[in-house]
Order: structure tokens, then sequence, then C-alpha cells
């Protein structure tokens, strides 16, 4: 699992921003200045898109105001799906969106899980990462159901008593 002090591995992603769509690399997206990169294992899942990604959004201008120059959910989902729920819940704007359709990047990092029992094959573990200039200097992996470690407030607190 990704650990602080690693660097972002350069693997193929889409980027799903305010610009449109983009082939790109996770290197190149969350590289430059302090990031909050933040994983939810579905789209439109419930507690992805009630409790995980409005917290961000709604937290958005207090992280940039500690710091954070770029905010970034990632989901093992296709393009076309992160864009219609970027639009859906107008975060599209505020928070940029990483298509991982093949889960390359969650492996990498170490945070990819296999939901096949639920039948949704392999996702992304829910969990927030702060980074800076490409190098990661926290990580908060939820231990269990819901949004707690890896939410908005919690990635707040600690940016805001440690300067992480």
């Amino acid at each position: 699992m990704v650990e602080r002090g690693d660097a972002i591995p350069s693997v193929a992603i889409k980027l799903v921003d305010a610009d449109g769509i983009s082939d790109t690399t996770a290197d190149a997206v969350l590289s430059t200045g302090t990031v909050v990169f933040f994983s939810v294992p579905g789209a439109f899942t419930p507690t992805c898109h009630v409790n995980h990604l409005p917290g961000f959004l709604a937290n958005a201008q207090k992280l940039a105001a500690a710091g954070v120059n770029r905010i970034v959910c990632a989901s093992v989902n296709d393009h076309f799906v992160m864009k219609a729920w970027a639009e859906n819940t107008q975060a599209l704007g505020h928070i940029d969106f990483v298509a991982d359709g093949n889960g390359d990047l969650a492996t990498a990092l170490g945070l990819d899980q296999d939901k096949s029992g639920a039948n949704m094959g392999k996702r992304f573990q829910r969990a927030a990462l702060v980074i800076r200039d490409g190098l990661v200097q926290s990580v908060f992996v939820e231990d269990g159901p819901g949004v707690s470690a890896s939410g908005a407030p919690a990635v707040l607190m600690a940016l805001e008593s440690t300067h992480v």
C-alpha cells in the first residue's frame, strides 16, 4: 500500500476536468503543488455519492485556504461515468476526476480491492492522500464501511494541525 514519501506512479488514466476528457498519466495530474486525492469504490454508489464526494465539494474553499492547489477524485469507472457524475454533482470545475477504468492506478497505489462478491469487480478502496509535488505526505484509508478517516473533515483537520 502507498506510504508517506512514495512517488506517484506514471500510470495511464483519463482525466475529467472543466476542459473535458483527456488521456494523461497519474503523475502528470498529481505531481504539481499540494493535491488532495481521494478514491471511492464507485461513482453514483450510495456512500460515495451522498457522503464522500459532497464533503470535498463543500470543503473545497477551506482546503484551498489550507494550501491545497487541486482536489482530485478517482474511481475504477470509465470516463463517461465519471463525467456524468461530475456534472450531476456540480463538482466539475471544483474537483477533477480520474477515470481508472481498468484499476491500474488503484493497483499501482496498493489501494485496490476485490468487490467481486458484490458483483463489482476490482475497485479502489475508500481512501485519501495528501500529495506535495508528487510525493505522498499523508495516507488516510478507511478500515470499515462509511466515511470518516478519508473524508474531507479528517483531511482538512490533518492539514490544519500538522501542515502536512
